[in-house]
């Protein structure tokens, strides 16, 4: 009996223990979940906080008195927009447009996801589309044209950097699938002494148009002496930036990027431009082996408020690198660019405005010199063929291209005016010329240093800020081709949220 009585003890305070064991089990594995939500929230908290600081420096400037700079402004609009981004994932609201598409862990949005896309109909008297469409995003083709589509991914990494890529999607005048990624990189959020530092793949900020994504800008193609500088996809390489808000009593922001100088987006230093003749001459693109195969550029933009509805945006760059022509052959190029933009107080919706902005750019490109042997039925891409003169002289003797600087020059001016919410008028008038090179007495006119002009009128229907449609007529003179009359119909629409952009 007493062994029946301890084996029936036993069994009940096992049975009475159990449900305290499985209890203490629950409550570690809760004050895990507890000390999670606690680290998210501590981040989020940490990630606004450091985002409110560089709010309340950028307007803490001396220059910022109620009104808004041009170049402070979009600044200023995607760093509120970050901090409501993150205030709104602590509490759960419906999905709307224009929210972004996050992807979520534990009730914090880490990843925001967008997608554009950018599309045209049209066509042109040019026999050669591409000749004149020199922009790698310009609509490509008669008939229908898949300019971009763009995916953005984007996101704050911790307190002190956020990151974001750009995947691109879009069709080639041969009607091939393109992909690549177009941009990748971290920015810093928490630096000292007003710096910050971007570090990855991205468009160098040259001027004003050159880092300008094609949803954003005015007209449905790129200005030509962006597309003669720089290359139909612009000047955008792997590298790093180092930025710093300078202590002025005007916004003034210097910049110093160093990027990898060769690849297609590099067309002015060294590109092997698909192993084609380039400014006379066949380039190779060979690796960096010392600093100076290295773009470097620096920046200065500096912005006023003229008055209570004008601001005026001035900005100065230069790149300076080698190029593909030889080893010791460098590429020097300075831009200048201005901006004013009028906005009344009692504006709707940011309706009316007139923005004016004028960017002129000078090349310096040194050209190495170059043996070129003109045999009949020459095929090998040298000087002669690339004019279609293949025995330029008929006595296969080697003939000698010296070496020469090649100067290079262009600007484009725009006005748009938006006139009522939603609708807004533009104008732009782009020109590129070059000095007479010596290659070019040899060989004849190069069409890739034609002198050039072209106008482009457009008028923009804004249904809403998540789709776009765009009229633009363009005429085009140049030098040696005549004149020819184009004609493009853009449609843009927009998924998700996209960060703010510079007028």
């Amino acid at each position: 009996m007493k062994l029946k009585k301890l084996v029936g003890l036993s069994f009940a305070l096992a049975v009475s223990v159990m449900p305290l064991v499985a209890q203490e089990a629950n409550s570690v594995e809760l004050r895990k979940q507890l000390e999670e939500l606690l680290r998210i929230q501590r981040q989020q908290a940490e990630q606004i906080e450091a985002l409110k600081k560089q709010i309340e420096i950028l307007k803490g400037q001396p220059a910022y008195p109620g009104a808004k700079s041009v170049a402070l402004e979009p600044k200023v609009e995607e760093l509120e927009r970050r901090v409501s981004e993150l205030t709104d994932a602590r509490v759960a609201k419906p999905w709307q447009p224009g929210d972004p598409i996050g992807l979520v862990r534990a009730g914090q949005s880490y990843l925001n996801l967008s997608l554009d896309g950018l599309f045209a109909v049209g066509g042109s008297t040019a026999g050669d589309l591409g000749a004149l469409q020199p922009g790698g995003h310009d609509p490509n083709q008669r008939g229908f044209s898949v300019q971009n589509i763009e995916a953005v991914f984007e996101g704050m990494v911790d307190p002190y950097f956020r990151g974001q890529a750009n995947l691109i999607y879009q069709l080639n005048a041969a009607g091939e699938s393109v992909f690549e990624l177009e941009e990748a990189y971290l920015e810093s959020l928490s630096l000292p002494a007003n710096l910050q530092l971007k570090a990855g793949q991205f468009f160098t900020e040259f001027g004003r148009h050159n880092a300008t994504h094609p949803h954003a800008w005015s007209f449905v193609d790129q200005p030509l002496v962006n597309g003669r500088m720089f290359g139909g996809d612009g000047l955008r390489n792997p590298g790093a930036r180092l930025s710093w808000l300078l202590p002025t009593p005007f916004f003034s922001e210097l910049s110093f990027t160093m990027q990898n100088g060769q690849g297609e987006t590099a067309a002015s230093f060294r590109s092997d431009h698909g192993g084609g003749v380039f400014l006379g001459r066949p380039h190779t693109a060979r690796s960096a082996s010392a600093l100076r195969d290295f773009i470097f550029t620096p920046r200065w933009q500096a912005s006023w408020e003229l008055t209570d509805t004008q601001t005026l945006l001035v900005g100065a760059s230069a790149a300076f690198g080698a190029n593909g022509t030889g080893t010791d052959a460098e590429t020097q190029i300075y831009g200048a660019d201005l901006t004013w933009k009028w906005k009344p107080a009692n504006h709707t919706k940011g309706f009316p405005f007139v923005t004016w902005q004028t960017e002129a750019m000078l090349r310096k490109y040194q050209a190495a010199a170059y043996n070129n042997a003109a045999d009949d039925g020459n095929a090998s891409g040298t000087v002669g063929d690339a004019f279609g003169e293949p025995n330029v002289f008929g006595d296969g003797s080697i003939r000698f291209v010296p070496r020469e600087t090649l100067t290079d020059y262009g600007l484009y001016s725009q006005l748009t005016y938006g006139f009522r919410p939603g609708w807004v008028a533009g104008a732009r008038w782009d020109y590129v010329a070059s000095d007479r090179a010596q290659y070019e007495n040899l060989f004849g006119i190069d069409p890739q240093r034609n002198a050039r002009w072209r106008l482009s009128p457009n008028l923009t229907w804004l249904p809403s800020e998540f789709s776009k449609v765009r009229l633009q007529y363009n005429y085009d003179a140049r030098k040696n081709l005549g004149v020819d009359h184009s004609i493009w119909l853009q449609f843009e629409f927009l998924l998700g949220s996209h960060g703010a952009h510079k007028f």
